[in-house]
């Protein structure tokens, strides 16, 4: 009822054009006719293949027949005297490069104290010409609550019961609510359609189908590609070392998920600064699979656009995403790269720091960031300060017993029992190795076992370890400066 007596607000303030982007048409038009019902006005319907239809009040317009032309059907409206609604689904086509109907809408709007006409546009996006954004007032439908969300949940629950020998689904309360959770953000159809497929799938709804729900609500509010879903979030036991950032992140996940607390203030994020290789990424994976919370990464590369001001809107776009998506965390891979302020873009830089500073200061929804950087040098002062971020954590090469159990992780992974191995003495060997190194000694090390035609060794490791110069030998000097800078500006992450 909110949205009903929302926008008839909107039509008590005489604003001739309401523009509605929206995906789902069918509630839309329930809502213009609940509105029409209320008001007592005529309410007309118009697309480009059924012409326009009387859905309410009012009397007809004795048109023809066959589906009208926006021309034709603006210039209809322009003459009819009495008060009513219209709504126009699809019209973007028709307002781009097109003056006829963008001079029949301004001449309607114009006319208003005489003909006393709404027109609402109907569509999943639209641009509203410059000459006419005057007389126009966006509307955005609210979204389902958690109520309304269990009870579509519920209502799909019948369906299959009935649908199945009145069987009943197999779920738990814990799981019912993650299942809740994670469909906020969706309009009641797209919350109706995933619900649907979950149950529908096996007449269960289990923790194994969260996943699956997050990827389909992604693609439902995709971005074109600024933002990717990451499926596969790693759990903290594929993370060598780390250990006093695990135990700071396993200290907020209660505050984290329960979106309820008043008390606490929520977690806002952290900034993971280190060596290349050193696990920031992996961490930032573990992080969301930790939580049991969908991971979204933010490409700056894809972010920015050769075409002025489009940069902006990407990112607003991409926050807006992430914030359907909350809880959420939201990974900014080697941020330093869209982020640095330059004098050489027109200022598009400055724009997307403001954009974003202002976002991470005052946003609401449950979005947790992951901010990595390999350089610190090239990051504004106002992105590192307290109140941005919870914390900053320098990501440092691991240590001997780290070593070791990245080395166990790598070759667990390539199903190889650890035991049959000297991981003390690879572990000594690789000093100065980065996580992301050690695995590709491994990685070689299989190789050439494999071309010796004999069983993985310790002796291949090794061999593999003496034959790469690491990048602590080959940027020494730019990460000793990286170490000093973090000395006394940042928390250890190990």
């Amino acid at each position: 009822m909110k949205d009903v007596a929302d926008l008839g607000l909107i039509i008590d303030s005489n604003v001739p054009i309401i523009v509605l982007e929206t995906h789902d048409e069918k509630r839309a038009l329930e809502l213009l006719t609940q509105v029409a019902v209320k008001k007592q006005l005529g309410y007309f319907c118009w697309s480009i293949t059924e012409g326009i239809n009387r859905l309410g009040f009012g009397d007809a317009l004795n048109l023809p027949p066959e589906p009208e032309s926006p021309s034709d059907v603006l210039k209809t409206i322009k003459t009819k005297n009495q008060a009513a609604l219209f709504a126009l689904c699809d019209f973007h086509p028709y307002l781009a490069g097109n003056p006829e109907h963008v001079r029949l809408l301004k001449d309607i709007a114009l006319n208003y104290d005489r003909l006393q006409h709404t027109l609402v546009l109907i569509s999943h996006q639209l641009d509203i010409p410059a000459e006419l954004q005057h007389y126009c007032a966006k509307f955005s439908m609210t979204l389902p609550n958690d109520a309304q969300l269990m009870a579509i949940v519920r209502d799909e629950v019948s369906e299959w019961s009935k649908d199945n020998a009145k069987a009943r689904v197999k779920t738990d309360h814990t799981t019912l609510k993650k299942l809740i959770k994670n469909l906020r953000g969706l309009s009641q159809q797209d919350a109706r359609r995933l619900a649907r497929g979950v149950i529908r799938d096996d007449g269960a709804i289990t923790e194994d189908d969260l996943p699956e729900v997050n990827k389909a609500k992604f693609e439902l509010i995709d971005m074109e590609g600024v933002l990717s879903f990451e499926y596969d979030t790693a759990r903290f036991s594929a993370v060598g070392g780390l250990n006093k950032l695990k135990d700071w992140v396993k200290q907020r996940e209660d505050i984290f998920l329960n979106t309820q607390s008043q008390d606490v203030d929520r977690p806002k994020g952290v900034m993971l600064l280190g060596i290349q290789g050193g696990g920031k990424s992996l961490a930032a994976k573990s992080i969301a699979g930790l939580w049991g919370v969908p991971l979204l990464r933010l490409d700056m590369a894809a972010l920015y656009n050769k075409f002025i001001g489009e940069t902006e809107k990407n990112l607003k776009k991409s926050l807006q995403q992430a914030e359907l998506m909350s809880p959420c965390v939201l990974w900014i891979d080697e941020i330093e790269k869209g982020l640095a302020t330059s004098d050489s873009d027109d200022g598009t830089s400055r724009r997307i720091l403001g954009t974003m500073l202002t976002w991470m200061a005052e946003r609401e929804a449950n979005v947790f960031i992951v901010a990595t950087s390999n350089d610190v040098s090239q990051l504004p002062p106002e992105l590192m300060r307290k109140g941005r971020m919870d914390e900053i954590f320098f990501v440092d090469l691991p240590k001997p017993p780290v070593r070791e159990e990245i080395f166990a992780i790598h070759l667990k992974k390539r199903n190889f029992d650890p035991q049959r191995f000297d991981l003390s003495v690879l572990a000594e060997q690789a000093e100065g190795f980065s996580g992301a190194e050690i695995e590709q000694a491994v990685v070689a090390a299989l190789y050439s076992s494999s071309a010796q035609r004999q069983p993985l060794s310790t002796e291949h490791i090794a061999e593999q370890i003496d034959n790469t110069y690491p990048l602590s030998v080959v940027m020494a000097e730019n990460i000793h400066q990286l170490r000093d800078w973090a000395a006394d500006r940042t928390v250890l992450a190990d």
